[in-house]
């Protein structure tokens, strides 16, 4: 029979959960500011005033938020305008166009879930997790 391995104790507390001005556990609150990206983002960068971790987090959600809408209206507009100039010249191309932009739309929105899902997980983990560009911002904006 063998014997069990010896018992390890550490001479550190526990780990606290650390709280937020908001009266919640940071992580969470890191996480809740990505639910509805610029908006829940936006509450969150204007309430909180303690913690940099959920400053820097709703930051990154507002930024987020804001260049998808700006971009997926950019190719929205791009789509119909094409689409009206090729439907004057061949039905061929507008199909073959039609084609591509769904299909760049589905890979934008796509990417943009990627994103948002593991902007959530990295907060809720308590990661300063930057996203390419955004993060440099975010992080820049928060620490005023």
């Amino acid at each position: 029979m063998q014997n069990p391995p010896p018992v390890q104790t550490s001479s550190q507390p526990p780990v606290q959960a650390s709280k937020s001005s908001t009266g919640l556990d940071e992580n969470v609150a890191a996480l809740l500011s990505y639910v509805m990206t610029w908006v829940t983002g936006l509450v969150f960068f204007f309430i909180e005033k303690d913690s940099r971790l959920v400053r820097f987090h709703a930051m990154q959600a507002i930024l987020l938020g804001g260049i998808a809408l700006v971009l997926g209206i950019v190719i929205w507009v791009v789509w119909v305008v094409l689409l009206i100039i090729m439907a004057q010249i061949s039905d061929v191309l507008t199909m073959l166009l039609n084609l591509v932009f769904m299909l760049l739309m589905v890979a934008f929105y796509l990417g943009l879930l990627i994103a948002w899902i593991l902007c959530m997980v990295k907060a809720y983990q308590k990661q300063y997790f930057k996203l390419p560009v955004l993060g440099k911002f975010a992080e820049q904006f928060s620490s005023k």
